[in-house]
């Protein structure tokens, strides 16, 4: 499935050759899914890694602020109920939360979330950050990700780089990041990971 759902008022894509497909939903949809999680502000690496050649495929970030956000540079992730403008994606509750692990960790991907509670100014200043990074061309996940971490104050260090396990090793070596990982036996399948979304979802 497109990912590319809310196509109104969007603004002038970028010039040059390459750049990402912009997208802009409506300020309705956008309030009709805000979500506010109760816990810490924090900002949630996710890498998606080849199992094969063990390297990092995609990077994803998470931003709890005054909403939950995600950051999906260049993503392939989306749903009809998840509203999206130039690659951060609104509405982020625990089962979309859910969702986007799942949908990237097949038999072939694992990924790894790895999870740091930041100061709020720190994490809104993120979801700022976030809103006018986008839209992203595509294979620079990583580098508009470690762009705008590395633009927050206490993670200048990270830098930028174009490798998605280059920028989870060093986001794992600061200090208070929890790491979890998921694999599942799913098929590699990007049409069969699209239709589990809409199935975990829909209900």
């Amino acid at each position: 499935m497109h990912r590319r759902l809310f196509l109104a008022a969007a603004p002038l894509a970028l010039a040059g050759c390459g750049a990402g497909e912009p997208v802009w939903a409506p300020d309705d949809a956008l309030a009709r899914v805000a979500y506010r999680h109760d816990g810490p502000p924090a900002l949630t690496l996710i890498t998606v890694k080849n199992l094969g050649s063990g390297n990092g495929a995609h990077t994803g970030l998470m931003i709890n602020a005054s909403q939950r956000v995600m950051f999906d540079p260049a993503g392939s992730y989306g749903h009809a109920s998840i509203p999206e403008r130039n690659d951060l994606l609104y509405g982020i509750t625990p089962e979309v939360e859910a969702s986007y692990i799942s949908y990237h960790s097949r038999v072939s991907f694992t990924t790894v979330v790895q999870r740091k509670e930041v100061p709020a100014a720190t994490a809104e200043q993120a979801f700022r950050l976030a809103k006018t990074a986008g839209p992203v061309p595509k294979v620079q996940c990583t580098r508009a990700a470690s762009r705008l971490i590395s633009a927050l104050p206490g993670f200048e260090r990270v830098g930028t780089t174009w490798f998605p396990d280059e920028l989870s090793d060093r986001f794992g070596e600061l200090p208070g990041v929890s790491t979890r990982e998921f694999n599942e036996n799913d098929s590699s399948s990007l049409r069969d990971a699209t239709r589990s979304v809409a199935r975990q979802l829909e209900g």
